[in-house]
């Protein structure tokens, strides 16, 4: 929603697995909110401590909103829940809502089919957010891997 806690982290998980597989001159990683609550800010001192625990830096990201700029630059739009989904299909235009996913439909295995918004809950939910988004990342990336030949 405002690209300060479940977005900033799953582009930084992302982002590391990326760049651990020796694919970030091919894949660019970005992250944005459904609204402009917080734009400009560093993500949740309590998501960067959560990441950082997992060796996983996130403090150089931003918040931003999301544009139509988004809709027709990249292949794939991620939502972490149906709700943020739905804003999503809304402002897309038709012929690019192929690209919006939620990004747990990328971690079959798992019970849940949202991420959480752990912004007023105890910091173990960062905990979960961070086990949910790292099962769903190895995920998408092989399905990127899988469309793309790479």
């Amino acid at each position: 929603m405002g690209n300060i806690c479940r977005s900033p982290t799953a582009e930084g998980i992302f982002r590391n697995l990326v760049k651990t597989e020796g694919l970030a001159q091919l894949i660019e990683t970005d992250s944005a909110g459904t609204h402009d609550y917080h734009v400009g800010r560093p993500p949740d001192s309590r998501a960067m401590e959560a990441a950082a625990r997992r060796g996983i830096d996130i403090s150089d990201l931003r918040a931003r909103a999301v544009d139509e700029f988004d809709f027709n630059t990249f292949d794939w739009i991620l939502a972490m829940d149906r709700s943020n989904l739905a804003w999503l299909q809304a402002k897309a235009p038709v012929d690019r809502h192929e690209r919006i996913h939620t990004l747990l439909e990328f971690a079959p295995a798992l019970v849940e089919s949202e991420v959480p918004d752990p912004y007023f809950g105890r910091r173990d939910g960062f905990e979960h957010v961070l086990d949910l988004v790292d099962e769903a990342a190895r995920g998408l990336l092989q399905a990127i891997r899988d469309r793309h030949h790479i």
